[in-house]
């Protein structure tokens, strides 16, 4: 069985080390981010090898920043999200405060 749920899209991913980037984007079903205060990507797994699908795009699934202006109950309220480095971190670059 198949769920479809509506969340925000990780529209660009520029972490191309992450096993989930494909030509720039992020194919991992969901991604989680932060650690309660730093918005980290959580999904983020570096490998040499990257997924082989290229079909899906990522969305938010959870989000633990709770200093975000976008976070709402642990969901991120943003259309899209966009996933780069901050200090060599794979990082929400959509991240405001609050």
């Amino acid at each position: 069985m198949k769920m479809t749920i509506e969340m925000p899209i990780v529209s660009e991913c520029a972490v191309r080390e992450c096993a989930y980037n494909v030509n720039d984007g992020c194919h991992a079903r969901a991604i989680t981010i932060g650690d309660g205060v730093h918005p980290g990507c959580d999904t983020y797994l570096g490998a040499s090898l990257h997924t082989r699908n290229s079909k899906q795009t990522a969305g938010v699934g959870a989000c633990k920043v709770s200093s975000c202006c976008h976070n709402d109950d642990y969901e991120c309220g943003c259309d899209s999200i966009h996933v780069g480095y901050e200090k060599r971190t794979a990082c929400c670059m959509s991240f405001e405060a609050r």
